[in-house]
C-alpha cells in the first residue's frame, strides 16, 4: 500500500495492519498517523519525520477485518 492509500483506508475506518496483526495504524488526535503495537501500546510515526518514507516498506502494509466482524461458530 502506497502512503496515501494508508491514510485513506484508517481515514475510512478500516482496520490498517503492518507487518501482521499485532500492529495496527492509527490516527492520533493531533492527525498523526502512527504505528501501534496493540501488546504494549508503543507506538512509532507512520513515516520518518520528514514524511518523506514509510516506516515499512509498502508491501508490508494490509486492510485486516474490521474489528465489529464476528465470526460464528457452527
Amino acid at each position: 500500500m502506497t502512503l496515501e492509500e494508508i491514510k485513506a483506508a484508517v481515514d475510512a475506518g478500516n482496520r490498517v495492519h503492518w507487518v501482521n496483526s499485532g500492529y495496527v495504524v492509527t490516527r492520533d488526535d493531533l492527525g498523526q498517523y502512527l504505528i501501534t503495537f496493540t501488546r504494549n501500546g508503543s507506538a512509532i510515526g507512520l513515516t520518518s519525520r520528514d514524511s518523506t518514507r514509510l516506516n515499512g516498506e509498502p508491501d508490508e502494509f494490509f486492510i485486516g477485518e474490521s474489528a465489529e466482524v464476528r465470526h460464528e461458530v457452527f
